[in-house]
């Protein structure tokens, strides 16, 4: 597999607060890498700072050869990179088409946008069903979906979800997994998963990473990792 996404010796964070502390990880073209640790821990920063939101002060961010240290949001896009944010963030008085329609509003992504939204629809068949009805009006799921079908608009090479199981019920929690999964499978996407939940997370990826206090602590296989002693004290409850 070739190297898609370098993060090398990374540190961020918000004005004089450090986040993250010379974090370094990678991911390949066709895994599914997850990114696994407590709340407040680095994560969501980790990704910010992959999509141009947030400024490394040392270190440099590489995709598919290209450094994005400097880039704008809207030109990382561009290279194939899409991100859900935590929550969703959808346009709550717009409706599921018109949010969808905004994930392709760059120009390389523009010309197939009613192929690729066709493609969604047959993906998340309940997002046709809801395609004329204010997004803000969804069910927690339904968001979560939305959301995940938004991205996959701009057609992406890599995917990268922040906490989707944030707030969903375990009904519908293991049914955005299962989502996830078709998705990966169907679009042979590269996927970079946040989540607190840990052994979702560990069991669908081919590699993870834990992070502490800012800082890569441990990685490796997930399957590996979902049964490391230390991994189910701290995270499993067992």
């Amino acid at each position: 597999m070739s190297r898609l996404l370098s993060v090398d010796n990374v540190s961020a964070g918000y004005g004089l607060t450090a986040v993250l502390r010379e974090v370094t990880m990678h991911v390949d073209s066709g895994e599914v890498v997850s990114v696994v640790g407590a709340n407040g821990v680095g994560k969501s920063t980790l990704l910010r700072t992959i999509t141009g939101l947030v400024h490394p002060t040392a270190g440099k961010v590489v995709f598919d050869g290209v450094e994005l240290n400097g880039l704008p949001a809207h030109a990382i896009v561009g290279h194939g990179l899409a991100m859900v944010p935590e929550g969703g963030r959808l346009f709550p008085f717009m409706t599921v088409l018109e949010n969808l329609e905004l994930g392709a509003f760059n120009r390389a992504t523009r010309a197939d946008e009613r192929r690729t939204l066709d493609e969604v629809m047959e993906l998340f068949p309940i997002l046709r069903e809801r395609k004329g009805q204010l997004a803000g009006s969804l069910s927690g799921g339904e968001r979560q979906m939305c959301a995940i079908a938004r991205a996959l608009m701009s057609r992406p090479r890599m995917l990268m979800l922040d906490e989707p199981s944030l707030g969903l019920s375990p009904v519908m929690l293991e049914k955005v997994f299962e989502l996830i999964r078709t998705v990966v499978a169907s679009r042979d996407l590269t996927v970079l998963l946040i989540e607190q939940n840990v052994a979702d997370a560990l069991e669908m990826a081919s590699r993870a990473y834990v992070i502490e206090g800012g800082a890569v602590v441990k990685s490796g296989p997930g399957a590996l990792l979902l049964h490391d002693p230390d991994i189910q004290r701290a995270y499993l409850g067992l």
